[in-house]
């Protein structure tokens, strides 16, 4: 167990260096956590609420483009809605997104962005593909984007996104 709890600390400590000391190899690398929300259009907008989410994002800049990727995790509530019959409560929207895109600084501090990727939906064992175009601001390592987002599946669950995150 002591070799063990020796290791995890080592660990901590490159981690920590490398965080922040950036050595000049790493620059154009960052990583970092983000917070998102998303409110609903369209069919979807009938059927769910606002939704939120959080997640873990890295970046590669190689100039003026960028190599971006994520996983996260979203949920968007169920409505109660009035079919004629009586109050239905709808389900949840629940799922892991995994995007991967490109970026492309406009100015220093803004830029363009596309991702692509899966959305697996947590309570199913059914996926979606996303499509995401949006702009985004970054500056001192604080980033905040809007978007639209697209899952598709056999339906269409659209949203308007906002994405605020740290990169270190």
């Amino acid at each position: 167990f002591e070799n063990c709890f020796g290791m995890k600390h080592l660990l901590l400590l490159v981690c920590l260096f490398v965080v922040i000391k950036r050595p000049a190899q790493l620059k154009g690398f960052s990583v970092g956590p983000f917070v998102e929300a998303g409110w609903p259009t369209g069919n979807f907008e009938q059927s769910n609420k606002n939704g939120y989410g959080a997640g873990f994002g890295a970046d590669i800049r190689l100039g003026k483009i960028g190599l971006t990727g994520s996983v996260g995790y979203m949920h968007f509530g169920g409505k109660s809605i009035d079919k004629g019959e009586g109050m239905v409560k709808m389900p949840a929207l629940n799922a892991m997104p995994v995007r991967a895109g490109v970026k492309y600084r406009l100015v220093p501090a803004i830029y363009a962005k596309f991702e692509s990727g899966v959305a697996k939906f947590t309570n199913s064992s059914e996926s979606a593909l996303i499509i995401s175009p949006g702009i985004g601001v970054r500056i001192l390592g604080l980033e905040l984007q809007a978007k639209y987002e697209i899952w598709k599946k056999q339906e269409l669950y659209s949203f308007w996104g906002l994405k605020a995150g740290l990169n270190f």
